[in-house]
């Protein structure tokens, strides 16, 4: 049967062969919409469908329920089948290249009769396509440039598919009799934006009954390899994983060693070897025996050295810190009082403001600003400033029936449009609570270009928070080519912060960005860019890479008091 990501997948693929095809864009926007839930999903689909609650999926609907029902019964979809006849296949690759959009790929696949990626390639170099209306040579060099860059993109998995994966299976494994602990390691317990395999460690004296178990997880297409200590297992939609079961009173060096980057173990043996130890991922050894550390904690103190928090472990400056013991007090998702992007029935949310409201609170929010996406944005329902007046009656209608329970914000994503200005004009902008200005077309635009685009909205003295600043999406697509330090300086000088937007998605900006930004004393907002309640939940991602960045409660709005952050907006507008 299939699973989400499967699903998913099959979505995605006819949402891109339909965009070739030149299918109007609600069409396209609500099956691209339906596999990101699916992605996301807390649960497998088939579940639903077993109930018979498909409908009660976030952005499923009759028509793709009907599509789930087909695919999940025969593993087949009809329309899927038909649609390739009409439009090859292949040609969703493309749609990954850089700068070509479907109008292009639809041009040159029609022209050309080609379909294959390295066909493009030829036809680029051979100059075949600079003749072609509407492009010339730089078109032909943007697209090299985009196969090229499309080379470089590595088979990682996303973190937001490879967690909750990696999470089903330490529950499974630990309702396995005999076992003391199960973790995560590597990458993924680094909270990297994505993994590569997934690496379980297990402490359990019976490694039999956690082999048996594993292998036989639900989803395993293929057994790769099984043994005494590692056993190895590739599920039906290609992720493979591994799990290594160590004696309970030697899992704290297990997991340290399986956990930091080669980089962050070296520091640490090289600190062992000067105290007359020499560290494996088994245990420390002296001339006179072994020291076995049943936790990481352990490890760390024989080194003489706090405990180092796992997102930290990448060797950038971490043990120097934890050596003068000015590790920073990283942020934790308890300290989030307030989301600064969300979205309702306004403009693309699944729920009404009280809904979300309601959900928001539910988790200890104090504070939500309903972000829905201004008018340019069509294709999700943007508002226009005439219903922007409405919306703003309606959340005081339902602020009296919430009370105190959480504040609600009158707010707007706005359009950072492709010529640099915004969507609204500045006397409106000023009558609202908060701005968020994001990009969402245009990406790839010139840096200078693009670049310049940025700069102007973070200058506007409306603005209060450049969402997902670079707009990638992760294994989709790249971020725009922004002068990053142009960008932060603009945001240093004015007091603008930038987002950290938690979708999976997105994770955007990443770490490396959000810990410059950091140092150059940039406020940091942590957003969910929430459309349904469920999304609210990917909030622990964006602290996740916000840990990874260094980033303390202090450095981000969202943790301020809710005196404190109406304080700022007062200031900034």
């Amino acid at each position: 049967m299939m699973n989400n990501r499967q699903l998913a997948d099959t979505f995605t693929l006819i949402a891109n062969l339909s965009e070739i095809k030149g299918e109007v864009i609600y069409v396209i926007l609500a099956y691209r919409k339906a596999s990101e839930n699916l992605m996301t999903l807390g649960r497998e689909a088939s579940e639903y469908w077993k109930e018979g609650k498909l409908r009660e999926i976030p952005a499923v609907g009759k028509a793709i329920s009907e599509k789930i029902d087909e695919l999940l019964t025969t593993g087949k979809l009809e329309f899927l089948e038909k649609l390739k006849q009409e439009v090859p296949a292949s040609l969703a690759d493309w749609l990954q290249v850089p700068g070509l959009g479907p109008r292009k790929i639809s041009l040159i696949w029609r022209t050309l009769n080609i379909t294959a990626l390295s066909e493009l390639e030829t036809a680029a170099k051979n100059g075949q396509l600079r003749d072609l209306p509407g492009m010339g040579v730089k078109s032909e060099s943007t697209i090299l440039e985009g196969i090229a860059s499309l080379a470089r993109r590595s088979g990682r998995i996303p973190l937001g598919r490879a967690y909750p994966l990696a999470q089903q299976i330490i529950t499974t494994l630990k309702r396995v009799k005999g076992v003391v602990a199960a973790e995560s390691a590597g990458s993924l317990r680094r909270m990297r934006s994505t993994v590569g395999d997934l690496d379980i460690l297990v402490a359990s004296k019976d490694s039999a009954a956690v082999m048996e178990a594993f292998i036989n997880l639900p989803g395993v297409s293929r057994v790769l390899g099984k043994g005494e200590t590692k056993s190895s297992i590739e599920f039906t939609d290609g992720v493979r994983a591994q799990v290594w079961v160590h004696a309970p009173e030697k899992f704290g060096t297990a997991l340290q060693y399986a956990t930091g980057s080669k980089d962050h173990n070296v520091q640490l043996r090289q600190i062992a070897l000067a105290k007359g130890l020499s560290l494996s991922e088994h245990s420390f050894t002296r001339a006179n025996g072994e020291i076995f550390c049943a936790t990481e904690q352990e490890v760390y103190k024989t080194l003489g050295l706090p405990w180092i928090p796992p997102e930290l472990r990448e060797d950038h400056g971490e043990v120097q810190a934890a050596k003068e013991n000015k590790l920073p007090n990283l942020i934790e998702v308890k300290d989030i009082k307030a989301d600064l992007q969300t979205h309702s029935t306004w403009s693309d949310g699944k729920l009404s403001m009280l809904e979300m409201a309601q959900a928001a609170a539910k988790r200890g929010m104090k504070v939500i600003a309903f972000t829905d996406h201004s008018a340019s944005l069509g294709v999700t329902g943007g508002l226009k400033m005439e219903d922007h007046k409405k919306q703003a009656a309606e959340i005081k209608k339902i602020q009296k029936q919430l009370g105190d329970k959480i504040l609600v914000l009158h707010a707007s994503e706005v359009e950072i449009k492709a010529d640099g200005t915004l969507d609204y004009p500045d006397e409106f902008l000023a009558t609202l609570d908060l701005v968020v200005a994001s990009m969402h077309t245009s990406l790839r635009q010139t840096r200078e270009k693009v670049t310049q685009r940025t700069i102007n909205a973070i200058r506007n003295p409306h603005v209060d928070i450049i969402g997902h600043p670079t707009g990638r999406l992760i294994s989709d697509r790249e971020g725009a080519d922004l002068d990053m330090e142009a960008v932060f300086k603009a945001a240093a000088e004015t007091g603008v912060a930038l987002e950290i937007n938690a979708h999976p998605s997105r994770l955007d900006l990443d770490d490396r960005y959000a810990r410059r930004a950091k140092e150059l004393g940039i406020p940091i907002s942590i957003n969910t860019d929430s459309h349904s309640e469920d999304d609210f939940d990917n909030l622990f991602y964006g602290v996740a890479i916000a840990r990874r960045a260094w980033l303390t409660r202090d450095d981000v709005i969202n943790c301020w008091s809710t005196k404190k952050l109406l304080s700022w907006l007062n200031k900034k507008h």
